[in-house]
C-alpha cells in the first residue's frame, strides 16, 4: 500500500474528538453510542469534506490550477467548505448550484458569499450536470480550472477516509467498535471507510445510510460506491478487490427525499441537541441519526455493543430550513 505518493495540503484540525453520547444511550436504551466529530474540522465552520480537500486540492496545486470549480445543492456543505479551501488557498472559486438564487442567503450560502466565490444557478442540475461549460467559458478566458467532483468523492477524496480510520484507531483505547453509522451521499466516505476497515483489520460493521432518492449518477449508488473502493484500492497499490454484495447502504430513511425535512429529522436533531448539545444538520446527518436511533429502538444492537455515529457536519443548512425545524414553530 503506498498512501505516501500523495500529496496533501493543511486545511483543517485534526484529530477531531472522539465523544461518548451517553445521554442520548441512556435516553434509548441502547448501547453505548459514541460520536466522530468530523463537524469540528475547523474549516468554515467544519465537516468531513476538508479531509477530502486536502488530498485533492494538493493535486490542484501540484498541476497549477488557479482556479477551482464544483458543485453541489443551494446548501451544501461540501461547496461551501471548497469555497473556504479555496479562499485559503488564494484560488478563485466558481460554484454550480441547484436552483434558482433566493431572495436572501441563509446558512451554507450566506457562507459562500463570505468567501467571495462565483455563484452560478443551475435549476434542475445539481450535481455538475453543467460543469463542462463553465470550464471552457473559464479556459477560454485564459486562467487554468480544476474540477472538484461532486462531494469530493474520487479516488483522492476517498484516500482522506483510509487515513481517518488510522486517526481513529490512535484514538480508540478501548473495546472495538461493533459498528460505524454515517450519511452515504456522494460515496467518497463511504468507500475510504470500506478501505480503512480492511487496511487496518477492523471488525466493525459499516453502515452507510443512503440521503438521497436519486441515483448519484448514470450507475445505481451501490454500483458507484464499489467501483470507488476498487479504483481506490487499485491507485495504492493495495491487492484487494470488494464485491457489491459486501456493501452495507440502507435506504429505509430516505424519507421524502434529498432535502426535504420530516419527522423523523426533527425527532433526531431534536433529541442530539437537548440531550448531548451537539448539532446535526437536516439533510444529512438528522437522517443518519434517525437511522440509529431506529436501530436502537428496534433491537439491531446488543446491550454490550459499542457503536460510533459519524458526524459529517453541516449544521450551517440548519439556519436556512429554521421554517421546517418542530422546535421553531
Amino acid at each position: 500500500m503506498h498512501l505516501e505518493k500523495f500529496e496533501k495540503t493543511s486545511l483543517g484540525f485534526f484529530p477531531t474528538p472522539l465523544v461518548e453520547l451517553s445521554r442520548l444511550s441512556h435516553f434509548l436504551g441502547g448501547p453505548k453510542i459514541f460520536m466522530k466529530r468530523d463537524d469540528l474540522t475547523g474549516l468554515a465552520l467544519g465537516g468531513n469534506k476538508t479531509r477530502k480537500l486536502e488530498y485533492i486540492l494538493a493535486d490542484a496545486l501540484k498541476h497549477g490550477c488557479d482556479t477551482i470549480i464544483t458543485a453541489g445543492a443551494a446548501q451544501s456543505n461540501h461547496c461551501r467548505q471548497t469555497a473556504a479551501a479555496a479562499a485559503k488557498l488564494n484560488l478563485e472559486c466558481h460554484l454550480l448550484l441547484g436552483g434558482d438564487a433566493p431572495l436572501k442567503a441563509q446558512g451554507n450560502l450566506l457562507l459562500d458569499h463570505l468567501f467571495a466565490c462565483h455563484i452560478h444557478w443551475t435549476g434542475s442540475n445539481r450535481k455538475g450536470e453543467d460543469i463542462a461549460r463553465i470550464f471552457s467559458q473559464l479556459q477560454a478566458e485564459g486562467k487554468k480550472p480544476y474540477i472538484v467532483p461532486y462531494g469530493g468523492s474520487n479516488e483522492l477524496g476517498a484516500l482522506s477516509f483510509i487515513d481517518a480510520v488510522a486517526e481513529l484507531e490512535q484514538q480508540n483505547t478501548g473495546a472495538e467498535f461493533s459498528h460505524v453509522i454515517f450519511a452515504s451521499s456522494s460515496g467518497g466516505t463511504h468507500a475510504g471507510l470500506i478501505l480503512g476497515k480492511q487496511i487496518y483489520n477492523k471488525t466493525f460493521e459499516l453502515i452507510g445510510i443512503n440521503i438521497d432518492k436519486e441515483a448519484n449518477s448514470a450507475m445505481q449508488f451501490d454500483q458507484q460506491i464499489t467501483q470507488l473502493v476498487n479504483n481506490t484500492a487499485n491507485i495504492i497499490d493495495l491487492n484487494y478487490t470488494f464485491s457489491k454484495d459486501q456493501l452495507i447502504l440502507n435506504s429505509d430513511y430516505v424519507g421524502k427525499g434529498y432535502g426535504i425535512v420530516g419527522p423523523q429529522e426533527n425527532e433526531a436533531i431534536t433529541l442530539t441537541a437537548k440531550l448531548e448539545g451537539i448539532l446535526l444538520d437536516p439533510v444529512y446527518t438528522a437522517r443518519a441519526m434517525s437511522g440509529l436511533i431506529h436501530f436502537v429502538r428496534s433491537g439491531k444492537f446488543e446491550k454490550n455493543d459499542k457503536v460510533l455515529f459519524w458526524h459529517t457536519g453541516g449544521a450551517p443548512s440548519l439556519f436556512a430550513y429554521a421554517d421546517d425545524l418542530d422546535c421553531a414553530r
